[in-house]
């Protein structure tokens, strides 16, 4: 079956199973930004955004996304950048495997929440996980990068 889809602001049209999920369509077309890690849909890897929304694409159908706007971080290039800037500055960037499904997060979170206490950041980054991090860079990076004290 076919589904037509805004990527990046691009339209376009996917051929799918049924069954697929929009990690692995996303990937087949060429999105290698979307990470999978854990298939279990809790680490986060796989983010992307659905009409704005952070959504997990390695527990999202494929066939869900019909008609929708698909956002990934190459869509949002410009932003992830300047996040990346914070990562770096508190040294909190490690191997990286992880950082497109984070960042889409916390860029997601920068639209929603606006001054956000740090038990609301770790509210909404749960289910982010880092291998190489013990968190306190990110957090770092995250609350000077969304202004807050």
């Amino acid at each position: 079956m076919d589904i037509n889809v805004k990527i990046n602001g691009k339209n376009m049209t996917f051929e799918i199973d049924a069954d697929d999920y929009l990690s692995e369509t996303l990937r087949k077309y060429g999105y290698l930004s979307i990470r999978k890690g854990c298939d279990t849909s809790s680490c986060g890897l796989c983010t992307v955004w659905l009409d704005g929304k952070p959504v997990l694409s390695c527990s999202t159908l494929s066939a869900r996304a019909n008609g929708a706007e698909i956002t990934t971080i190459e869509g949002v290039q410009k932003e992830a950048e300047e996040f990346a800037s914070f990562l770096v500055a508190e040294g909190a960037e490690q191997c990286g495997f992880c950082s497109p499904g984070f960042i889409m997060t916390v860029l997601a979170m920068k639209r929603e929440l606006s001054n956000p206490s740090e038990a609301e950041i770790k509210n909404y980054l749960n289910g982010n996980l880092c291998r190489c991090t013990g968190y306190m860079g990110q957090l770092r990076a995250l609350k000077k990068y969304m202004c807050v004290e």
